[in-house]
Parts: structure tokens; sequence; C-alpha cells
């Protein structure tokens, strides 16, 4: 039996296969070996030169077998590193990719050497600025874990700080990497409170707080969670001092920085959160959270806390885990209908084993920190779903997480920060009204109202929310709680809506894994449960209303034939659609006889309807196939007859009034009912009618009395519960409402921010076949530029729609050209390049490019004047000139201090968009910098640019002198062959430059002959500006 080869990279036992990766490795390294066995420094270099321009394959066996040599020989590896420099044929891309892999897959394999030197090649590819070192580095600060003050974890973060002290100009050129970087060392430095750690906490302090003061903008990237870490260091003098500064000084940071409240209000990325974890440890948090089935997690949990949260100092990982679960794992309908363990269940197994009093508050903390600052509009009912249900099935099994969560999130209000207890109590309460409006509990009483609890607590949350307490709330008794724990934590509105949240995983090389239900992993949950109850048996039991609705009640606040139909149609319904259809149609013929039917009277019987047909605003209303037959069949319910009523025809258009009454007490009571309504209009209207005019009138008489409020509060609420249906309205909506729809940014973000590639498909084809127009061409603009901040799909759906629009050009949409951030708005710029690409160049396409700042991390004009120039030279160059030539005058009336508005780019502008157009790839293959028209045109820049800005830009001001001495070469021949130029061919040759140079626009612009008098030996070539 062959033996088994060591591993020089990777700690491995005697079962463990051999790496894949290693093997390759090592394989490289012997082909050099014997290749180059022999030889001189110089043949080697040659010999291995010659091995990697063979092709792609012995170029990477040959990069492979080098870094093998660089993490196992210490001693060669600065040599070997050169070779490796002069041998790349791919920017060093296999050397970050595989070093890359390494460390996000295998890091905590690798022997102690191997670290070292791993750490030394990062070093070494961040000093050459290599692409995509960034990469490896943020692979390395990854590494760096929360909580662990060992050996091997100190000497990373000491590593790490080394390279980025060293480097800054490097890590500032990076500011993403940047964010994360002050990110982790924030939160680590307060692991680092013992003495053996001064120096280092020391210099990590220094560190952080010069990147926050230097570039703080880059800093508040990461949002409120920036607010949080610093809150655990502010006992440190030097951050006591930056606290002062954020607080009552703020501007000095940054001139756009308003004060804290401006980070608070700001979401934390995912990305930040998910780099505090290591990748072993998010894979295994991924792994509990969407595989194990419930009542299987204790044996992972036990292990988990045994491998990480084991020493005193992993106390505070838990806070990572914390916040990583509830703002990154965001469980899919899929996970959420199967039978694995819930978010809430494995955060309330961190809570239980909390064994530090500091650490639990700062745990809740991080549990409720999306609460403080909760905004319905930006906010994600994700982030905050998990509290409320740790307290609520924590009732029974362990109340005193659910006490203790309360009673923090009573004391939070006043003690966050006194300054802001208005915002923060407003933050808690909208997260609890969208909790109760997503349904994720159906009622607050029983955590809120609970009589077991402390009489102290209770009257602290009755006098905190006293807007979801009841009046006079009776103890409830055992049973109650033990049935409301065992109800599953969420309706299927919130699986409907979890798809449309708004909210994204941010790192693309993680997937959305996520879970919700499940127990905490007790001795006494387990024992309760007592092996009997099927999980699926609780997951998918209905719930239960808390309260009957009494129809004997409200049939005794009716009179008369309306009180005979509504017992009728109560006894009736459970019987045939079509016999209640018939029972209500006679309710409405009696309603519409009566003339005294006010809204006292039709109150209870709004709420009659409402209870009694409340299974008819749940589920699916359109159907999947849709034809006569099937709409007849969807629209045959006693609910639409009332509808049908409304909207009967009349000679006025006007809706009766007494149903009109009638449906506007219900819809106050019951919003489906308003998407329903407009479902209904629409499909019931024959071809060439429309009979959405109704829904216009039955707005007119809500509580808001908006067309528009209206549109956006039922397109949510039909977002939320059939987005197929939502698709099916836009097109009549936008039709009939065109003036409305069209500028209302709201219900273009609601459509947006739910609907799929299908179904972005469909409407297209819709825009396309001409039965839907989404944009005003005048107004596409201003709206375009406030989408700028929506998530990257939303984005993508707005650009698709406008593509599909036949009247919307590149010219509706120039104004938003200077606007566009290269960085900050990617999605916006690649859509307006691509659209550019299509368009021939013109003054009115060029002006705002020019315009924009110049910038060479900014490649929008450079790569749109590439693409023009590949396509027509001249075309492009005589545009070039046009505007050239204007703001060369309008650069010489400024400097006559003459009024001139300037709506033209300047003439630096311009020189440095065309100073970076000359570093590209592909006007090098052109013949665009030798076009007379943009010769001219420099020309005139020289008269208007100083000294300095010629010395600046004197590689394209060469051209132009070249470009003179080449005229004066063919002025000296002309004049030797035709002395005085008498002959009728040298008149007629003379003014050819005057014709040439009128090629702008504008005739008003035009240079007197006086500039020409001082020169009259280059006559000709200042003729070109006359």
């Amino acid at each position: 039996m062959e033996k088994k080869k060591q591993s020089h990279l990777f700690i491995a036992t005697k079962l463990d296969p051999r790496d894949d990766l290693e093997e390759r490795m090592e394989r490289g390294h012997d082909v050099i070996s014997k290749a180059t066995a022999g030889l001189s420094q110089k043949e080697t270099h040659d010999a291995l030169t010659a091995m990697v321009s063979k092709g792609t394959q012995q170029h990477e066996e040959v990069t492979l077998g080098l870094m093998f040599t660089i993490l196992t020989q210490t001693s060669a590896a600065q040599k070997v590193y050169r070779d490796l420099q002069l041998l790349t044929r791919d920017g060093m891309a296999i050397v970050w990719n595989r070093l890359n892999q390494i460390i996000a897959e295998r890091y905590t394999k690798l022997l102690e050497n191997v670290r070292t030197q791993v750490v030394w090649l990062a070093r070494e590819l961040v000093k050459g600025s290599v692409a995509n070192a960034d990469q490896v580095i943020l692979s390395l600060i990854k590494q760096i874990t929360g909580g662990d003050v060992s050996p091997k974890n100190m000497w990373l973060a000491e590593s790490m700080l080394d390279i980025f002290t060293e480097n800054r100009a490097w890590l500032d050129k990076h500011p993403t990497l940047l964010a994360m970087v002050v990110y982790t060392y924030l939160r680590i430095i307060e692991d680092h409170s013992g003495t053996t750690w001064t120096h280092l906490r020391d210099r990590e302090v220094e560190f952080c707080v010069q990147l926050i003061r230097t570039r703080f903008t880059e800093c508040c990237k990461i949002g409120r969670d920036l607010i949080r870490l610093l809150q655990n260091v502010a006992r440190i003098p030097e951050f006591d001092k930056l606290w002062k500064d954020m607080l009552y000084r703020p501007q000095t940071l940054n001139a756009q920085f308003t004060g804290i409240m401006q980070l608070l209000n700001q979401r934390t990325p995912a990305k930040f959160l998910v780099c505090r974890l290591t990748p072993d440890m998010e894979k295994k948090i991924i792994f509990l959270t969407s595989k194990v089935r419930f009542g299987n997690q204790k044996r992972y949990q036990d292990w988990f806390q045994k491998q990480y949260l084991l020493t005193p100092e992993s106390q505070s990982l838990r806070i990572d885990l914390i916040r990583y679960i509830c703002c990154c794992i965001h469980p899919s309908n899929e996970v959420l209908c199967s039978d694995v363990i819930q978010r809430w269940a494995v955060i309330g197994w961190l809570l239980t084993t909390c064994t530090s009093n500091i650490a639990a508050s700062c745990a809740k903390l991080a549990l409720f920190y999306d609460w403080l600052f909760f905004s319905s509009s930006r906010g994600n009912i994700m982030d905050i779903e998990p509290a409320i249900l740790v307290m609520h099935h924590s009732l029974r099994t362990h109340p005193v997480i659910t006490v203790t969560c309360l009673d923090f999130l009573c004391r939070i209000i006043p003690n966050f920060y006194p300054a802001f207890e208005a915002q923060v109590k407003q933050g808690v309460m909208g997260s609890l009204k969208f909790i109760l409006e997503k349904r994720v509990l159906q009622s607050l009483s029983p955590l809120f109202d609970n009589t077991k609890m402390d009489k102290e607590l209770r009257s602290m949350i009755r006098e905190t929310f006293s807007e979801f307490c009841e009046a006079d709330a009776k103890p409830p008794d055992g049973p109650i709680i033990q049935e409301s724990f065992t109800k599953p934590a969420l309706t299927p509105a919130l699986n409907a809506t979890n798809n449309n949240s708004g909210s994204h995983f941010d790192d693309h090389s993680h997937r959305r894994h996520s879970s919700e239900d499940a127990a905490f992993s007790d001795e006494e949950s387990e024992d309760d449960k007592g092996g009997q109850m099927n999980p699926l048996d609780m997951l998918f039991r209905p719930i239960k209303q808390e309260e009957e609705v009494n129809f004997d009640h409200l049939l005794e606040e009716m009179d008369g034939e309306i009180k005979e139909m509504a017992s009728l149609l109560h006894a009736q319904r459970d019987e045939d659609m079509e016999t209640q259809c018939e029972t209500m149609q006679e309710l409405c013929n009696s309603l519409l006889k009566m003339d005294d039917f006010d809204s006292d009277a039709a109150t209870p019987l709004a709420l009659f309807l409402c209870s009694l047909y409340n299974q008819q605003f749940t589920g699916d209303i359109l159907p999947e196939e849709i034809n006569e037959e099937t709409m007849e069949d969807a629209l045959g319910k006693p609910l639409f007859v009332m509808f049908r009523n409304l909207s009967q025809d009349t000679e006025d258009n006007s809706c009766p009034l007494q149903l009109l009454i009638l449906f506007c007490i219900m819809y106050e009571k019951q919003p489906k009912l308003g998407y329903l309504l407009l479902f209904f209009l629409h499909a019931s209207s024959k071809d060439g009618e429309s009979k959405l005019h109704v829904y216009e009138e039955v707005c007119k008489n809500t509580g808001s009395g908006d067309l528009s409020a209206c549109l956006v509060k039922d397109f949510q609420e039909c977002q939320e519960n059939d987005v197929n249906l939502l698709c099916y309205l836009v097109p009549p909506v936008y039709t009939q409402f065109a003036n409305t729809a069209m500028g209302c940014l709201d219900l273009l973000h609601i459509i947006v921010s739910c609907i799929d590639s299908a179904q972005l498909q469909g409407l297209i084809c819709d825009l396309m076949q001409g039965s839907l127009v989404v944009f005003n061409k005048d107004k596409v603009a201003s709206l375009l530029e406030d989408t700028l901040d929506w998530e990257t799909f939303e984005q993508f759906c707005v650009w698709q729609l406008l593509l599909a629009h036949d009247d919307i050009e590149v010219k509706h949409l120039v104004s938003l050209i200077p606007k566009l951030k290269y960085k900050e708005h990617p999605e916006a710029l690649a859509n307006m390049l691509l659209m550019l690409k299509l368009e021939n160049a013109t003054q009115e396409f060029l002006k705002p490019l020019l315009s924009r700042k110049v910038d060479q991390t900014d490649r929008l004009t450079t790569s749109i004047l590439s693409h023009w120039a590949s396509q027509d030279e001249p075309h492009l160059a005589d545009v070039f000139k046009s505007i050239m030539i204007r703001a060369a005058n309008a650069a010489k009336r400024i400097r006559q201090k003459q009024s001139a508005k300037q709506n033209y780019p300047t003439p630096i502008q311009i020189l440095g968009h065309l100073d970076g157009l000359r570093h590209t790839s592909a006007i090098r293959q052109t013949l665009f910098f030798s076009q007379e028209p943009l010769l001219q045109g420099l020309q005139q820049f020289q008269h208007v640019c100083t000294e300095a800005q010629k010395t600046k830009y004197s590689d394209l001001f060469a051209l132009v002198d070249d470009f003179e001495d080449a005229s004066r070469t063919t002025r000296s021949r002309l004049a030797r062959r035709s002395p005085g130029n008498t002959s009728p061919r040298a008149r007629k040759s003379q003014p050819v430059n005057d014709d040439t140079s009128s090629s702008s626009e504008d005739e008003e612009v035009k240079f007197k002959s006086k500039p020409a008098k001082k020169r009259k030996k280059t006559a000709a070539a200042n003729s070109d500006s006359d």
C-alpha cells in the first residue's frame, strides 16, 4: 500500500484526503524543479518564460508551482515572488484567485508557517497594487474573529493592522474595504481590554479615529451600526473626543454631516455584518437555520457553543451572531413552509446561554437595534420580526426572556439618548404597528396584558405602550398561554410578503438561507413535547381567532328588510355561491329603494358583511388561465354582486348613494376591498369601455379623498397578497388614471419592488403592444432621479420598462447625466451608457457628458467617447470643435468680466476628458487626435488657458504644435510654387480655412481680427477661429 504523502500546507490527519489544490500546486513545483535543475538564474528565467508562453495550462502550472514555493519556503519567497511578477501573463489573477480560495476555505487548517506566508504574500500584492488585492485583504479580515484573544487571532489582527498603516494610500483608494476595516477594528477594540494587549489596542484606537476623521464620508456607509460600535468604546479618551465632535460639531467631520440622527436612520448594509463572522462560522449558522429540522437542533447548538462560545471573551460574539441573523438571514417562503428551525429559536438560545449581564444587555440592544429608528417606508419586516417572536414564544417555556426583553424595550426608549426619546419611541411604536399590519402576530395582548408579569413592569408597559394594551384585560389562564405558544409564528399574509420586502442580501457570494419554526433547545422544552407532537402539526395548525365575531349582536343593530336579508346571508354562508349571490342581489335591491340609508344604518351592515365574507379576502383571486369562463367563475361571489350594483350604468355615471356609503365604510374596515373593486371593474368591463371611474368616485368619498393616496394604499395591499393580480391591474390603472399614476413615484416603487422577471416580461409586452404607458417623456428624468437609491433589481425593472417605451429617447434623459455619480449610481449609469451607444454624437449629448467632473475613476464620459470615436472620428471631431469654440469664447467673456451665463463645459473640463480619452485602449487604434477640427479647437484653448494649465495638458497642446508646423510647411511649399498667390487657383484656395472654421452652430461666436494682427505670421492658423 502506497504511503500517503505528508501535507506541506495544511494540518491533516491520516484519514483526511489529499487536498486537490495542494496537489496541483505541488505538481507545478515539481515541474519547475525538473525544468530548472542545474541552471543559472538567467537560464532559469528563460526556461520558465518559455514554459508560460506555451499556453494557459502551462502558465497556470508554473504560477501555482511558484506559489507553493512562496508559501512553504520562507527564505526563497522574496526571490520567487520577483520571478512571479516577471512571468505573470494575467496580472496575477491566478495568484490572488487561488490565495483568496485558500483563505476563505482553508485558513483554519493552514500550518503556522504557511499562515505567516499567506499574510506576507497578501502584503506584497497590496504593495504592488495588484488588481483585486482588496478581495484577498477582505477575506483575511473576515478571519479576525470577534471575542477571541488567542495568540493566533491577535497575531492576525496586528499583522493586518501593519499592512493597513504601511499602505494607507492604497487603502484610501478602496472606500468599501476602508469602511469594512473601520467596522472590523472598532468591533474588536472592545475585546482587547486586557493589559497584555494595551500596545495593540492603542494602535487600533489611533488607526480607527484617524480613518473616521479623515474619511468620514466612506465610514458613514456603515450606517446605524457605526453608532452602536462607537458606543461600546466611548470611554476611551480618543473616542470621547470624537463623540463630542459628532454630537456638538458634526460639520467639523464633514460639511454634509448633520448629526448622528443621519446615521441612525440609515440601515447597515448586510456586507458589514457578514464580515464579522468567519466563513466557517457563517457556514454553520446558515446550515443551522436552513437544514436542521425542528427538534434536532440541540446537538448542533452544543457543538457550535463548544467551538466558538466557550470562553468568557466570546460573550461579545453573540452580538455579532444576533445582528447577522436578524439582518442577513431572511427566509424564503420555501424555508418558511418547511420544518426547519426558526430564526427566533436560534436567537433565543443565544440569549438563554449568555452568562454575562453586560453581554446580555448588548445582545438585547443588538436584537432591538433596528426597532429604535424603524421606518415602514425604508425598513424591512424581517429585521424586526425575530425580536417579537422571541418574546412571544418564550411566554410559556422561558418567561424570564420575555420579561427581560419587555423591560429592556421600555427602558431603552428614554435612556438610549434622552435628546432622541421622541424619535426612539416613534421607531418602536412604528415597529409594533408594522408587526401587526404584516400579521406577524394577530395581537399584542398576550404580551402586554399578561397579569403573571411583575406589577411594576405591567405598569411601565401600560404607560409606554398604552395604545396596544386593552383597557380591561382579564388575567389569561394557563391553557390560553399554552395555545398561544403552539400557534405558528407567521400567517400566510406574511409569507406572501417576504419576497416583496425590498431588502436583499448584499454579498453576492452568500445564499439567502433562513428558517422560521423551532423551539429553544433545552431539556424543559423537549420534555414538554413528550415525543407526541408532530412539528408539522404544530406548524400548519390554523390560527383561531381570539375573539369570535358576534353576528347576533350586529344583526340586532339592523332592522326591517335589511335585517332579514342579512340573517338569510348568514344562514346561507355554507351554501353554494349562486344562492348567496341571489340573496346579495335582493339585499342591494332593498338598499337602492331606501331614501334614508345613512352611515349610521350602514355601519352595522358593513361590519357584518366584512366579517361574513372575511375568507373571500384571502387567497388568489385572479385565475391562472384568463378566459371568459374562468373570469366568470372568479367574479361569481356575493361581494362582486354588490360591486356590480355599485357600478351599474346611470345617466350621469354616478354611483348609487346607498351602496357608495356602504362600500366606503366597508373599505375603512377591510383595506383589501380597494384592489378587489379595481379587479372587478376591469374584469367586468366590455371591450372599448372602462368602469374605473367608479373607483375614482369611491376615492373621493374616502377619508383621504385623494385618488393617488388610494391607489398607493390599494396597490400596497395587493402587493402583499397577490402580485399576479397587481400586474393584471397595472395596465388599466395606468391607462384610466394616466395623469395620476405616471407621476406617482410610490406606485412605481410598489410595482418594481415585488415583481419577478416573468412578471416584468409581461409588463414589457403590454408596453410594446400599446396597452400600457408607464412614463411621461417630459417628466421621466425627474422620476428616474428619485429612483437612484432603490435596490438594484428595482432599478433594473424601471430601466427595462423605460426602454420598452417607443417615445422616450436619450434626449429626454440628458438632464440626468450631470447628477449621476459613478460609484453610487451604477445601475442608472450602465443603462444610460448603453442608450448613448445607440446614438450619434451631438452637442446635446456631449455638453452634459463633458460637464461631468474630471475623475479617473469615472469612466462614463471616456467610455462613450471611445465608442463614438471608433464609429465616426470626423463627425465627433466636428462636434468637439463646435463645443470647444463656444467654451473658449465663454472663457474669454468671463475673463473680460462680461456677463455671460455659462451653459457649456469649461475648457479645463474638456481638456481633462480629452486627456482621459487619450489613455483608453480603443482610442489608440483610431486617428481621432489627428483630426483637423479637433486640433483647431485645441488651438482656441491655447489662447484662454494659463501657463500652468498648458503645462498640465502639454501632451494635448503638443499635438497643436505639430499641426501648426505641418501647416507652415504646407504654406511655404505653396508660396514657392505660386509666389504672391496671384493665380486664380491660389485666389480660390484662400478662403478654405474660413469655411472650415465656421462649423459652429452659433454664428454670434466669432473671433475678431484684432488678435490676428498681432501674429501676422500665423494668420492661417488664427483664421480658424473667425
